[in-house]
């Protein structure tokens, strides 16, 4: 029998395994992820009957073939998520919290099936997600100082930033890295304390390839929509889903696409429903190849160059009115 962890590499994904293992460790688990953009994360499995997979933070849909492919090979699947799921395997062996709420990410979910044990962890994850008001909410009867919270969101916000990018070598810690050195710590504050310098590295990071992208010149901008395009740059990748959140914070009623150009030609697509209507980003996403994401935040992977123009016709169609 093996086990196997597998999860998204941004801070949801990451701190709802955190809060699952604190409860039950699995020392021996086979750890799974990537970048935050690499999320057929169970083609990977190579399963067999008894096994036991966890799977958080990526789409149903997305693995499906795979799911029905360790199921019928035996093993047992627990698998958590707020993505848009598909059609749900029915199989004795699945366990399944799915939920597209667009309030709701998969740290909440762990957080509710823990009955709040690790809730530190689960409100740096969902300030990670960009779902401010639900952290808050979670945070109601922990008497956090303003400075305390403050910590906790900007840990959320940079462990988010470290997982994106084209390929491992572009961040600033492998996810499974970071989830390892994080899981020595059961209060993200003692995290903190004492890894300074890491979480330096992590701050500085994100504040210098922020500024980069904060000097762009939309490409549309109006009341409604609007569209950014970064350079083929490793900030760039690395910044493009959080600066899409900081646009959405900045202006809650517009709806806001960030491009990062491709080697190839191609556009990387980050796209964030308005804060104030999150709604119609996966519909969105997926009229186009390599789309997906959730209600208030999704994305392409490889948006084609000659569909740049009839996807900002449709962005702009679908915020507009």
């Amino acid at each position: 029998m093996a086990d196997y962890d597998l999860f998204n590499g941004d801070a949801d994904g990451i701190c709802a395994l955190l809060q699952l293992r604190f409860a039950e460790p699995r020392d021996n688990a086979e750890l799974i992820t990537g970048v935050k953009r690499d999320i057929n994360l169970l083609k990977r499995v190579d399963a067999k009957a008894g096994d036991r997979i966890t799977v958080l933070d990526v789409s149903m849909d997305k693995n499906h073939d795979d799911l029905i492919r360790v199921l019928d090979a035996g093993a047992e699947v627990f698998y958590v998520d707020h993505h848009f799921p598909g059609k749900v395997p029915e199989s004795s062996a699945l366990k399944s919290m799915i939920n597209e709420a667009p309030n709701v990410c998969t740290s909440l979910l762990v957080n509710h099936y823990m009955r709040g044990a690790y809730r530190e962890w689960a409100v740096v994850g969902t300030f990670g997600d960009n779902l401010k008001h639900s952290a808050e909410g979670l945070m109601k009867n922990l008497s956090f100082s303003e400075q305390q919270a403050t910590l906790l969101e900007n840990l959320g916000i940079y462990i988010n930033y470290n997982g994106y990018g084209s390929n491992l070598d572009e961040l600033h810690f492998k996810p499974d890295d970071l989830y390892r050195l994080l899981s020595n710590y059961k209060s993200p504050f003692d995290f903190v304390s004492d890894n300074a310098e890491q979480f330096n590295k992590l701050e500085s990071g994100y504040h210098q390839d922020l500024t980069s992208a904060q000097s762009s010149i939309p490409l549309k901008s109006t009341d409604s929509v609007a569209v950014f395009v970064l350079p083929n740059a490793s900030w760039a990748r690395r910044v493009s889903g959080v600066y899409s959140n900081d646009l959405t914070n900045q202006n809650p009623d517009r709806a806001h696409a960030v491009l990062t150009e491709k080697a190839n030609g191609n556009y990387l697509v980050s796209v964030r429903a308005p804060l104030n209507k999150k709604a119609g980003a996966a519909a969105l996403c997926m009229q186009f190849p390599t789309g997906g994401g959730r209600e208030a935040a999704a994305g392409i992977n490889d948006l084609p160059a000659e569909m740049l123009n009839k996807f900002i016709d449709a962005f702009e169609q679908a915020y507009t009115g």
